[in-house]
């Protein structure tokens, strides 16, 4: 505080002796100009020239000048560093910076190049932290203006989910690294004798929530690679509010002794006062908080880290048998017994807003917020008098559209990536005139994918016989969920094509649902949107490859099947011995234009419904073509499964193995889009079998955009019907003259 003073001081001494200058200066050039002014030299018997006295005087200016913009570079610095403003003392500034004293004044700040890679390491475990990681991922994208290497350390299931999603967002100049966290349990080399020879971490009890994975940081030495100097550590539950550049930066102040970088806590936890026999880990006065950790590697890897952490942890858990805050405890134990290591960052750097906080007296203004920590198990809910604008900024990223974040860094050589540049030069050759160019510039588009958006329990032994329903919707169709849960109580796969904010939606209706929140075999599939065109064929396939069953019900959402379906596809697929047999069963399809339906126990029933006009056979007055194949007035009858054959524009619901053809995808929107699987099931010689006692009943609904475009647009038809040729081409170069037939039917002929 006193330096910001004397430089002050310093400052105005100088500014009054360059205007003295500046006077004398034009005083001084003015009388010689007039004769008036002559400078005798005291030792020299001729004048100086009026040349050299200028450039003497403008001389000192200059340097006078320097000596300024110094004074004002140090006052600036000064400020930073937490110095008092003009007029305020010592104990005022106190009062405004509170916590902000643990800032380390440094005259320079280490800059950052705009192509230097930053590395950046999460652990993360599971469906619900594999969302977290991806709001923090867009806080830190929406400010970045470097390349960036993530390196995600996760469970098998996070690892599924974020390495589909980053390929699928495949974001300029991100890179991502996956460890495999069960690696990480069990040492990779024999432990000194001197050491527990358990796993790595499962070996230290730990009551915090996180389990297991909040330990996983103790071994970023170990596990992250050898040529890999530092990184930031980051926990799954952060936003950011400024550049991580800046973060990053901070290396550049270490001391030579200094390996670990931390925020102070920000709560008495450490303090052991917070309720009677309060007994917490040894820490250095508050302790640190590791949910934002800088880590020079290099350094602790000499130091051995390793087993210094592990010495340090088993001293410890003799007395005090378990760890409550998981690593952060262990890390300030070391922290403890060497405090040289550590290097103590402004605590703008995790604002952390948990219970019993002082974040508080982090912040004054708004612009003071670089990283907000929700270290508090109530996350969203925790108590806080700026509670809400942190709530705001979190809901701006987590609904924010990741697509706007696929954007290049100008002047940086962009990391490698195949698929990126493939995508590319398929774009490139699309023909801007092309009539049909929205078609396949949709078809070519690249969209994220979230799997499994929400808790998913995979079956833990397969029934040979097990078949999954799979649908695709979007949120217009999210009223019919529920009850296709009650209808089917097998397992389902769902891809649901919604934006971020719509996903947001979603998830807090799921949780609300008691019927959907007490299922875990339903899989939800987030595609996200983008393009004009719904993908239908695209979201048919991501909710098919991410099937585990052996049997797939390949349906739409506006259909209730009927109950004990599951069951009784299960015991055909056994009788008719499908996995001996290609073949496709297929559950007729009917439908009612009431919104109010009493839904048929039987098929007695359904026939008496729809003798009496309450239902129909699917689209038989719009679209008769899709389904009569069925044989309806042979299935009243029947009574065991019956073979049909392929005609044109037969679209059936069918169950079929899940190694089936994929959907193709070229068909976007309304039209043909399961007219053509069902033709490359024929050109693969599956058998369609019509299952006698199953039926489907397709529930009313308004039209969907899509159709209205294809009633209204006769470009639109147009284009699928030259797509449609296109197809035709295709599949007879795939499967040769036997896929002839279908050209032909096509054209009548």
């Amino acid at each position: 505080m006193l330096r910001s003073w004397r430089v002050k001081l310093k400052l105005l001494l100088a500014t009054v002796t360059l205007a003295v200058l500046l006077s004398w200066l034009y005083l001084f050039v003015g009388s010689l100009e007039y004769g008036r002014f002559l400078l005798l030299p005291p030792c020299l018997g001729e004048p100086p020239s009026r040349d050299a006295e200028r450039e003497a005087l403008a001389s000192q200016v200059r340097r006078v000048e320097e000596e300024n913009q110094q004074l004002r570079l140090q006052l600036s610095q000064a400020q930073v560093d937490g110095s008092p403003p003009w007029g305020a003392s010592a104990e005022d500034a106190h009062r405004r910076g509170g916590q902000r004293s643990n800032r380390t004044a440094c005259p320079k700040q280490r800059t950052v190049h705009k192509c230097e890679l930053l590395h950046v390491a999460i652990v993360c475990a599971g469906h619900n932290a594999s969302r977290d990681v991806v709001t923090l991922v867009k806080s830190i994208l929406f400010h970045r203006k470097n390349p960036l290497h993530f390196h995600l350390i996760t469970d098998s299931v996070a690892q599924q989910i974020l390495q589909t999603l980053f390929q699928s967002w495949m974001v300029p100049s991100v890179h991502v690294s996956f460890y495999n966290a069960e690696d990480l349990k069990t040492p990779c080399h024999p432990l000194p004798t001197f050491l527990p020879s358990s796993p790595e971490v499962s070996w230290i009890p730990n009551k915090h929530y996180s389990g297991i994975y909040g330990l996983m940081k103790l071994t970023l030495a170990k596990a992250l690679p050898s040529s890999l100097s530092k990184v930031i550590v980051l926990d799954t539950d952060i936003t950011f509010a400024t550049d991580i550049a800046e973060l990053w930066a901070i290396f550049g102040k270490f001391s030579d002794k200094q390996v670990i970088g931390l925020v102070e806590n920000q709560s008495d936890w450490y303090l052991g006062n917070l309720w009677k026999n309060h007994k917490p880990w040894p820490a250095l006065g508050r302790g640190f908080n590791t949910g934002v950790i800088l880590l020079l590697l290099e350094r602790l890897r000499r130091l051995g880290w390793e087993q210094t952490w592990r010495l340090t942890a088993e001293r410890e858990l003799m007395s005090m048998l378990s760890t409550s805050l998981a690593d952060q405890d262990i890390f300030n134990a070391v922290i403890k017994q060497d405090p040289a290591l550590v290097y103590r960052l402004p605590c703008f750097w995790n604002v952390q807003l948990s219970d019993h906080t002082r974040s508080e007296q982090c912040y004054t203004e708004v612009s003071d917020l670089k990283v907000i920590h929700w270290n508090s198990p109530k996350k969203l809910r925790v108590k806080n008098k700026h509670v809400e604008f942190f709530r705001n900024l979190y809901l701006t990223f987590l609904e924010y559209d990741g697509n706007l974040l696929r954007r290049e860094l100008f002047g940086c050589a962009s990391l490698p990536s195949p698929p990126s540049d493939q995508l590319q030069q398929a774009l490139e050759e699309l023909d801007e005139d092309d009539p049909c160019y929205d078609f396949r510039r949709q078809h070519l588009t690249q969209h994220r994918v979230h799997l499994f958006f929400l808790q998913y329990e995979f079956p833990a032994l397969t029934d040979p016989a097990d078949v999954t329903l799979v649908a695709q919707l979007s949120m217009d169709r999210l009223q019919m969920l529920e009850a296709i849960c009650k209808h089917w109580a097998g397992p389902i796969s769902l891809a649901l094509y919604m934006s971020d904010a719509e996903a947001q939606q979603f998830l807090r209706y799921a949780q609300a649902s008691e019927v959907l929140s007490a299922r875990r075999n339903v899989a939800y599939h987030i595609v996200y949107k983008e393009g004009q065109f719904y993908p239908i064929n695209l979201l048919r396939n991501v909710a098919l490859a991410n099937t585990q069953t052996p049997y797939v019900f390949l349906t739409d959402i506006d259909f209730l099947p009927m109950y004990g379906l599951y069951d009784y596809l299960r015991n055909s697929i056994q009788q008719l011995e499908l996995p001996n047999r290609k073949a496709a069963l297929v559950v007729p399809a009917f439908e009612t234009l009431h919104y109010r339906l009493t839904f048929p126990k039987s098929k007695a029933e359904l026939l008496s419904m729809l003798d009496m006009g309450s239902l129909y056979t699917f689209r038989y007055h719009v679209w008769p073509k899709g389904h009569a194949p069925t044989d309806y007035a042979k299935w009243r009858t029947a009574t065991v499964p019956y073979r049909v054959e392929w005609q044109p524009d037969f679209e059936p619901y069918v169950v079929v193995r899940r190694d089936c053809p994929k959907y193709d995808q070229r068909f976007v929107g309304f039209g043909w889009n399961k007219v053509s699987h069902i033709m490359e099931l024929d050109a693969q010689e599956y058998e369609l079998l019509v299952l006698p006692n199953a039926f489907m009943i397709h529930m009313p609904h308004a039209p969907s955009f899509d159709i209205s475009k294809f009633r209204l647009s006769a470009g639109y038809r147009g284009c699928l019907r030259t797509l449609r040729e296109e197809f035709h081409q295709d599949l007879s170069r795939k499967y040769g003259a036997a896929a002839l037939k279908y050209l032909t039917a096509e054209r009548g002929l």
